[in-house]
């Protein structure tokens, strides 16, 4: 492993699937975590089965799989049968941490819950993901991305008021849920650690509904203070205009014009400044009531000319501005392969192919924490894992005949 290290040393049990978990857990890796990822066998994570190449799903190493597993082991566990159960244990008598996202209860069904595994390591810190939290009147509703985000508030106030609702482009409520819950593991880990606290573990319980709310503070505190319910407003910063998306030459162009002067510098650039004495511009709460004059006047100019020549301007006077891209090409932006963004890893076992991958978006002491090893193969770990806990290999093999591994 590569740059900062700071959960070096501790060991992560990830019993999750598809998103939230694993991209927990993904984090935890890239900070030099050991992440064990405790699988069903014969089938694994959902996620090896999803993604654009079919012929990757087949063969257990979909794309969606990888984007989340890099730097992880992989052991196969039936948590079904009592010998499954008692393997599990003897790993978490060794690990710091467990993350589950099954719903709740399942994990107390299985006789596997925080109950009893804190009974077997007093210090684990125990972490459940879950749609709507390990309480409440819908505790046991099943939850995805989509319903998360639709109960959440977030497609009302997602795309234009007059063309319905908007899911945002990808899973945002799953992956929210994942860092707000390597966040708290983390921060039970440094709590864990404090004299004061005799290394107990501890249960931390993530509602993925209550993770996504507590992004949106700034339209919902304008609710429950102010009144005022939070609406569509597209590209448009419902805060202050010019500020959004607007036409040009050759595309769209974000600009934040939010202070006055920088309003005065864009209307100088585009050869406007009569605007800037116009009574219907003259200061934010006029621009906000007759924005779409504004915009129009704006799309006038803009239209004349490309999208990175309007960037360049208005940057060089103090507009923020910036292109609307194509996913390829923020991912083409030298910002973001200067920095570490991306890994690289050839010839992947079992996709019998090259990748590329996100990292995290973390630096730290001007490095971006990385993993070397590949998204694992299914159950690949699983001689060196049960050997480790004392296993003999005639052991092994029986366990893995008998459909325990």
């Amino acid at each position: 492993m590569n740059g900062p290290q700071s959960l070096s040393g501790m060991t992560v049990l990830d019993l999750t699937n598809v998103l939230a978990g694993p991209f927990c857990c993904h984090q935890l890796a890239h900070l030099g975590a050991e992440v064990i990822k405790v699988e069903a066998p014969g089938r694994g994570d959902l996620a090896r089965q999803l993604g654009a190449d079919m012929e990757l799903n087949e063969k257990l190493m979909g794309i969606s799989f990888m984007a989340q597993n890099a730097g992880k082991r992989s052991v196969t566990l039936n948590l079904k049968d009592p010998r499954g159960k008692e393997i599990l244990k003897k790993l978490v008598e060794r690990a710091d941490v467990l993350v589950e996202n099954f719903r709740p209860g399942v994990m107390d069904r299985l006789e596997l819950g925080y109950d009893v595994l804190s009974k077997v390591n007093p210090g684990l810190v125990y972490c459940a993901i879950s749609g709507f939290g390990q309480t409440g009147p819908m505790k046991k509703l099943p939850a995805y991305d989509q319903i998360v985000q639709g109960l959440s508030g977030i497609m009302t106030i997602t795309g234009e008021e007059d063309t319905g609702t908007y899911r945002v482009g990808y899973p945002m409520a799953d992956t929210i849920g994942g860092m707000t819950a390597a966040f708290a593991i983390s921060s039970a880990l440094a709590g864990r650690a404090l004299s004061n606290n005799d290394g107990k573990g501890s249960f931390i319980d993530i509602s993925m509904l209550e993770s996504v709310i507590a992004t949106m503070g700034w339209v919902v505190s304008n609710y429950l203070v102010a009144g005022k319910e939070p609406t569509a407003n597209g590209n448009d910063n419902f805060t202050s205009s010019p500020s959004g998306a607007f036409r040009t030459g050759d595309g769209q162009i974000n600009i934040a014009a939010n202070k006055q002067e920088q309003f005065e510098a864009l209307c100088l650039v585009l050869d406007l400044d009569h605007l800037i004495s116009d009574v219907r511009f003259t200061s934010r709460k006029e621009r906000l009531e007759n924005r779409t004059v504004l915009t129009g006047l704006l799309e006038d100019v803009l239209r004349t000319n490309m999208t990175d020549h309007w960037v360049e301007k208005f940057n060089a006077v103090g507009v923020p501005a910036g292109a609307v891209l194509t996913v390829p090409q923020a991912l083409a932006l030298p910002q973001i392969a200067d920095r570490g963004m991306m890994a690289s890893f050839e010839n992947v076992p079992g996709a019998d192919c090259d990748i590329r991958v996100l990292r995290t978006g973390i630096k730290m002491d001007g490095k971006a924490p990385s993993v070397d090893a590949p998204p694992p193969e299914l159950g690949q770990d699983n001689d060196d894992i049960l050997t480790s806990l004392g296993f003999s290999k005639s052991e092994i093999a029986i366990l893995s005949q008998e459909g325990v591994l």
